[in-house]
């Protein structure tokens, strides 16, 4: 098994962090893992995208991700401006921060039946937890659910040691919520 997954945001939403954090709680379970950005020296507000790649076996690519099974879009401006879904596989899933369940959005993005499309509001819910619109781990947490890569466990102890103190629970909390209210798109 590799899974490849491409994050899609903007410089200051956390896609380096949310890449690694992803890469990091797959190894907790045994896996290889590798997270990389790709930016250039842009400022904050820029397009990033992340990469994180989980394998059974060693990871012998070193490259970007041309053909994600899953892109994970924290920005959902990028939609307008970036072709976020290039290169995805034909079954492969779409995770978006969007705050509603529109019905258009597989047209838009010119995605067949045969992808899985599933959204979240993951800014409200961080404005609700965290006091602001980070909504990094809350995509993870819709990812997760969506796509079960690892354990919600495992998510846990890895935003619990990476976020000290109060910081760390409220990001479970948040991906928490999105793993309960992410919704798949018919």
């Amino acid at each position: 098994m590799l899974i490849e997954i491409r994050w899609h945001g903007r410089g200051g939403q956390g896609v380096v962090t949310v890449s690694r954090l992803l890469a990091e709680a797959a190894a907790l379970e045994g896996k290889h893992v590798q997270a990389f950005p790709e930016f250039g020296p842009e400022r904050s507000g820029a397009p990033v995208t992340g990469y994180t790649r989980i394998s059974d076996e060693p990871i012998e690519i070193h490259s970007a991700i041309y053909d994600p099974e899953i892109v994970v879009v924290i920005d959902p401006t990028l939609i307008k401006t970036v072709n976020i879904v290039e290169g995805i596989e034909k079954n492969g899933y779409v995770i978006l921060n969007f705050p509603s369940l529109d019905k258009n959005i597989r047209k838009e993005l010119n995605l067949t039946k045969k992808n899985k499309i599933f959204v979240v509001d993951g800014n409200k819910i961080a404005r609700e937890i965290l006091g602001q619109p980070i909504a990094n781990t809350a995509m993870l947490g819709a990812l997760i659910k969506a796509y079960p890569l690892i354990k919600f466990e495992s998510l846990e102890k890895i935003l619990i040691e990476r976020f000290k103190g109060g910081i760390g629970e409220r990001n479970v909390l948040v991906a928490k919520k999105a793993y309960e209210e992410v919704k798949e798109i018919e």
